[in-house]
């Protein structure tokens, strides 16, 4: 384990920015490529002084929200039929399909804020998003924070704790946990909001 961190920390510190622009990238669209194979080891580099950590946050999510935009208007493009056609690659099914469309037809900017937070999830959510043909600044702007605060806490997380590996696997597992919390507080804030409308 030790000698794969190693790697993908000399992989990111070799090609730099653009490594982690097209990690975010792919990450975002349909590989399960995790962030926290880009972001951490980025993180690190920043706490050696090899890399700007605010920088390498500005890359990281603005691949993140590219490949997000590649998802979005691929499903915004070919429509349902197409989506189908290949939704036995991503587990897609006609059921899922309107139970997604009718959530984000009514809910669309607030659930993809938080599905950008959620590990499995995030890498789908811009699907629905483009069936349900979401209007296209607010989909870049709650992609943008939801990408933007989870790659900020992955590079912390790495420029933190340095290259120590068994804290960085306790951190990452407590980060989740964390994150998960606060999405749970975020859906009963805004239950509320309904509720009083």
């Amino acid at each position: 384990m030790h000698e794969i961190v190693n790697y993908i920390i000399e992989l990111v510190g070799q090609f730099g920015y653009l490594g982690i622009f097209i990690m975010m990238f792919l990450e975002s669209t349909f590989f399960p490529f995790p962030s926290e194979v880009a972001m951490i080891p980025a993180g690190i580099l920043a706490s050696k002084g090899e890399m700007s950590l605010v920088v390498a946050i500005f890359v990281g999510t603005s691949g993140s929200l590219l490949g997000a935009l590649f998802n979005y208007f691929l499903a915004r493009r070919y429509g349902r039929v197409g989506l189908l056609k290949f939704g036995k690659y991503f587990f897609f099914t006609e059921e899922k399909l309107q139970k997604m469309e009718k959530f984000f037809v009514a809910h669309g900017s607030f659930s993809t804020f938080v599905a950008r937070l959620i590990p499995g999830v995030r890498q789908l959510v811009s699907l629905p998003a483009g069936l349900s043909k979401m209007p296209l600044d607010k989909f870049t702007l709650h992609t943008t924070l939801g990408a933007g605060i989870w790659i900020t806490i992955l590079a912390l997380l790495g420029y933190l704790l340095g290259e120590n590996e068994a804290l960085i696997k306790t951190y990452t597992h407590q980060i989740v946990l964390v994150t998960l919390f606060f999405i749970a507080i975020a859906t009963f804030g805004y239950i509320l909001k309904q509720k009083k409308r």
